[in-house]
């Protein structure tokens, strides 16, 4: 078998994005281009590596077996690569994860405790989706995501092996409205109350349908506002302009004018904040910010 640098990565982006039109974009290459690559990669294993399927395209098992070594192969080209022009450091990189809001309340305080605790570990982090973020970790795109899940709280991929998952911390859905809004001086809102109620979401996807909506509100929501940015989705809510579902753990960075509200008249709301990586022994960076991000306490999900 003769694999290229060039074929393995985009294996690795084919696994990560789950389709090859989206491989193309991420690498800079066209569609063509990337389907070439993968028949080659094909002819060179002897056995088919993608299933192509409606919604997208994913590794066979022999496409996940060799994705594996495709990992450690990239990881030392890229380390030659650094040694080579100099650029390498004894600092202990880590690719990190996060769901959206992740960022705004435990970022800060893990990157402070890593510099006075481990400061020789350098944390990159990107944002995504759980289930984009499981692909990036699957092909070794990230060394470990913060993830988020709803009952029952099964976030795996389904994959094999099975990644290590830990629970940082089970935190309630509450409701953010305007403080001197129709709420004003409460603590706690009825779910028939937020009937007919203005809603401001993030953009639907297969796994959320609507983000930002109580979980089996009453009836059809009025959604009068769509936004991925959660300062934007606040400041909305600030400005009386509708209520959108925040976390309780998004309290500390709550904008000026912004009130949470438990809701009351059904079950409580949980989500659960995870930490995840691919299974084996962690190295010492990977170990630095697992303990960092446990005692910073856990991010708020999305």
């Amino acid at each position: 078998m003769d694999f290229s640098s060039a074929a393995l990565r985009v294996l690795r982006q084919v696994a990560e994005s789950g389709s090859f039109t989206a491989a193309a974009s991420r690498l800079g290459y066209t569609q063509s281009a990337i389907s070439r690559q993968a028949a080659a990669l094909e002819r060179g294993a002897g056995t088919a590596l993608f299933e192509r399927r409606f919604d997208g395209v994913r590794l066979t098992p022999a496409g996940l077996t060799l994705l594996r070594h495709a990992r450690a192969i990239l990881d030392s080209v890229e380390a030659a690569e650094r040694e080579l022009s100099g650029s390498a450091s004894p600092a202990e990189p880590v690719r990190l994860g996060m769901f959206p809001v992740a960022g705004a309340v435990i970022l800060p305080g893990l990157l402070a405790r890593l510099a006075e605790d481990a400061p020789h570990v350098t944390v990159t982090t990107r944002e995504g989706t759980t289930p984009g973020l499981l692909r990036a970790l699957r092909a070794g795109s990230i060394d470990m995501a913060v993830l988020t899940s709803r009952p029952p709280h099964r976030p795996s991929d389904g994959e094999s092996p099975r990644l290590h998952i830990e629970t940082v911390e089970d935190t309630e859905l509450l409701v953010a409205a305007r403080t001197t809004g129709m709420f004003s001086g409460r603590t706690a809102v009825h779910v028939d109350e937020l009937v007919g109620a203005p809603w401001i979401t993030a953009p639907p996807s297969s796994t959320e349908p609507l983000l930002g909506v109580w979980p089996g509100l009453p009836g059809r929501p009025r959604i009068v506002h769509t936004t991925s940015d959660w300062l934007t989705k606040l400041r909305l809510v600030a400005a009386g302009s509708g209520v959108t579902t925040v976390p309780a753990r998004m309290r500390t960075v709550l904008p000026h004018g912004v009130t949470l509200l438990r809701v009351d008249g059904v079950p409580r709301e949980v989500r659960r904040v995870l930490l995840a990586r691919l299974p084996g022994r962690p190295g010492p960076g990977v170990c630095a910010v697992t303990r960092a991000i446990t005692a910073a306490g856990p991010p708020a999900p999305g």
